[in-house]
């Protein structure tokens, strides 16, 4: 009687927990880029917001030689907030002592690192967050 030996294929628990481990530490490393990269993208519509408002500023002020420095009469800039109001919020406010105006874009994702972007009537751009202005505005 010849008896045939039949082999079961398949994966050892030591070769699945080290394809396991493998992908951990694989996600550890992606998923702090991935997340930059994300809220790098979201700036960028704060970014887009504040420099068309900026626009609209200008504009408003070719046509009545004053700037809109109150957030009750920002409607009259015509800025399309609505393509933004996921990521962030616009306001305007009179600049210090020139006489322009500052904007400044709120945000609506939990950016801690740039915090709100700033923009004024100079062209200065700032945040409130702890990276330095040059990076969140990259």
């Amino acid at each position: 009687m010849i008896r045939h030996r039949v082999r079961l294929r398949g994966f050892t628990l030591i070769e699945v927990m080290i394809v396991v481990a493998i992908a951990g530490i694989l996600v550890a490393i992606a998923f702090p880029s991935y997340r930059e990269y994300v809220l790098r993208g979201n700036r960028t519509q704060g970014q887009t917001l504040l420099v068309e408002a900026a626009a609209r500023q200008e504009r408003f002020y070719a046509q009545n030689s004053a700037y809109v420095t109150d957030n009750a009469n920002k409607g009259s800039l015509q800025v399309n907030e609505g393509n933004y109001d996921d990521f962030y919020v616009l306001s305007v406010g009179t600049a210090v002592g020139d006489g322009g105006y500052t904007l400044t874009a709120t945000q609506q994702f939990g950016d801690v690192d740039c915090g709100n972007l700033t923009l004024d009537a100079r062209g200065n751009k700032g945040n409130t967050g702890s990276k330095d202005e040059a990076e969140c505005w990259r």
